[in-house]
């Protein structure tokens, strides 16, 4: 071989030139999103996001004469407007603090009774045997895309027979029936990946069903319970729909309530803003105090 191949081997191959592979459209777009100026600009829309909350806290924190006059940026500028007094006003009007009473009345135990029974029914499909049980499972499922609209008529009419249409005990039941399909969904797949020899370990040592249940499995599903119950009450705790059909004056929860009072009092700022405020924050605060349980929970029974 001649010297001028300085390039072949002394088995006399060329060695084969590296390729570099051509980055595709969707792996540019990729990484110029995952850059610097894309963050920002996601920051930038999270903030303008976030002005109806910090207008609806400022607005809550401002007299009805001030409001009357400019809007709620002013106090930037007009630090000395900022007052409690709206919320000392919403104290004192029996209907809104009744309202959020009810508010808690229907959505704690209607959140309480789907986690308990969703839990239930899922181990059972993930670990028990029974006859139909896959059927089950699948009309369980199949309830999840029927829309709640379709039910408010036949539903209104059975919980008049019963005797509990416009009280609280109905809407509980109505949320507690569409609740528990999702809940039976998400727990039965989070159940089904615990290992089984897990399971036959505590039935060897003498754990029946119901221990089981409650000394091994409950334990090991706490975030998907957390992640549950977040769904639930944030669905229940933000309703009106239900509510507006299915409560009187005496059982309607916060958003009805501030929904009269907008309809009755179209300028009652001072009732309607510390109310919203209250009624948006309190799920907030809920979602951040368990935000880890919720994404692992969600993660965790998403895939089987």
């Amino acid at each position: 071989m001649s010297a001028g191949a300085g390039s072949v081997t002394k088995a006399g191959v060329r060695p084969a030139e590296p390729v570099r592979a051509e980055r595709s459209l969707g792996s540019r777009l990729a990484g110029w999103v995952s850059g610097g100026a894309v963050r920002v600009f996601l920051i930038v829309v999270g903030l303008f996001w976030l002005v109806p909350t910090i207008g609806l806290l400022l607005a809550s924190l401002r007299s009805p004469e001030d409001m009357a006059v400019d809007g709620w940026w002013t106090v930037f500028t007009e630090p000395s407007e900022l007052t409690f007094g709206a919320y000392r006003t919403l104290l004192e009007n029996d209907d809104i603090t009744a309202s959020l009473l009810n508010t808690v009345y229907i959505t704690v135990p209607a959140t309480v009774l789907v986690v308990v029974i969703g839990a239930l029914a899922g181990y059972a499909f993930a670990w028990m045997d029974f006859p139909g049980r896959d059927w089950w499972f699948l009309a369980v499922v199949g309830l999840l895309v029927v829309p709640v609209q379709v039910a408010l008529i036949p539903i209104a009419e059975l919980l008049g027979t019963l005797g509990i249409f416009g009280s609280l005990t109905g809407v509980v039941v109505f949320h507690v029936g569409f609740g528990l399909p999702f809940a039976v969904f998400l727990l039965r797949n989070f159940f089904a990946e615990i290992p089984k020899e897990l399971l036959e370990a505590a039935r060897l040592d003498g754990a029946g069903e119901l221990r089981l249940f409650v000394r091994v499995v409950m334990p090991l599903a706490g975030p998907a319970v957390a992640a549950l119950g977040i769904f639930q009450f944030l669905w229940v705790w933000n309703d009106m729909l239900v509510a507006l059909i299915f409560t009187d004056s005496g059982s309607q929860p916060i958003t009805v309530a501030l929904q009269t009072q907008v309809r009755q009092f179209g300028n009652n700022i001072d009732v309607l803003a510390p109310g919203a405020f209250i009624s948006m924050v309190v799920p907030l605060v809920v979602f951040f105090a368990f935000q880890r349980q919720f994404v692992s929970g969600v993660m965790a029974g998403a895939v089987k």
